[in-house]
């Protein structure tokens, strides 16, 4: 949960919905619950523009995504399985999502075909339950093993990867940040693994959202490997960190956001070189794309980086619309271009 959801909270009743914190229906029953989703194409990045180059990104197109099942929200991560059409995901108020890009003849995607969603499992096999628990941010996922975040109530989790059926329990991981400098809303957002052919050798990086030490700056962690311990990201400019995925040369980008009632919704990309990320380093890195109200953008919590068929390297991101009838589930996708 961000930034705006905080806002309607503090807002007048008449700018606020019910946030619907519960598990699908037929979770109820164990089962997994299958979802229509109605998709709007995006062709411009840019309102009003045919612009498609922004920096070293190129727009591919992207989707405003609905359906009337209330569960379909808070979408705070999303992965890939393919070369862009099976992903996997999870929301923040516990569940597990899957579904299918479908693409156009050109390849940009159309529409949302098999969407289905369940409840992330307990240690007992159980949903997990209530918003303290069930608080998921961060994900990515390798080979078969597929590793999550929570906020609030801190840990990381290794699941088996399942999305057809999402019966995995987890296997906790020790924290790599102590928990007392861990804010309860303000944790874990990102997990990542990075390249095996990069410095970092493979190794799973956790970034926070705002979690800072005492120069104000952001905890972040290598899991393991030969870099393994705490290092921090240079925190500018009131940016909080969403999520973040390795580029195939090992550099490291964090989707980054920040609201305010004078400018509304503003994000960014930032990119970190791959040699930087060590112990007790403080990284930084230059900004590949700047975006704001003037672009098709909300709440951006989840950013993917994946290879297409034809070898380029694709970002795909998607927005939390924190169950409120104001903010829009947003998909988009653009090609690295350098």
């Amino acid at each position: 949960m961000g930034w705006i959801a905080r806002l309607f909270r503090r807002a007048p009743l008449f700018l606020t919905v019910p946030l619907l914190l519960v598990a699908p229906s037929s979770a109820e029953e164990g089962g997994v619950a299958r979802v229509v989703v109605t998709s709007r194409t995006i062709s411009s990045f840019r309102i009003g523009s045919s612009e498609t180059r922004f920096g070293t990104l190129e727009f591919v197109g992207g989707l405003e995504m609905t359906s009337t099942n209330p569960e379909f929200s808070g979408l705070s991560a999303f992965r890939y399985l393919d070369r862009g059409q099976a992903f996997l995901g999870i929301t923040d108020t516990g569940l597990w999502y899957a579904g299918k890009m479908v693409r156009d003849s050109r390849g940009r995607p159309a529409s949302i075909d098999e969407f289905r969603m369940a409840p992330i499992q307990s240690e007992e096999g159980m949903p997990v339950e209530g918003k303290w628990n069930s608080d998921a941010e961060g994900m990515s996922v390798s080979g078969q093993i597929v590793t999550m975040s929570f906020e609030r109530v801190h840990r990381i989790a290794e699941f088996a990867l399942d999305p057809n059926n999402f019966v995995s329990k987890p296997k906790y991981l020790p924290l790599p940040i102590p928990k007392n400098e861990l804010r309860n809303n303000r944790g874990i957002e990102t997990i990542a693994y990075a390249p095996a052919s990069s410095p970092l050798q493979g190794a799973r990086v956790a970034v926070t959202e705002k979690s800072i030490n005492e120069a104000g700056d952001v905890f972040a962690a290598v899991l393991e490997g030969p870099r393994e311990g705490i290092f921090y990201v240079k925190r500018l400019d009131d940016f909080d960190i969403s999520d973040g995925d390795f580029l195939p040369d090992g550099d490291l980008l964090l989707l980054e956001r920040r609201f305010s009632m004078s400018s509304g919704v503003t994000l960014r990309i930032r990119r970190i070189a791959a040699d930087t990320i060590t112990p007790g380093a403080t990284v930084d890195g230059l900004i590949i794309l700047g975006a704001d109200m003037r672009d098709q953008i909300d709440n951006m919590e989840g950013l993917d980086v994946w290879q297409a068929e034809d070898g380029s390297t694709r970002l795909s991101m998607v927005s939390d619309d924190n169950h409120s009838i104001v903010q829009r589930n947003l998909y988009l996708e653009f090609r690295l271009a350098e």
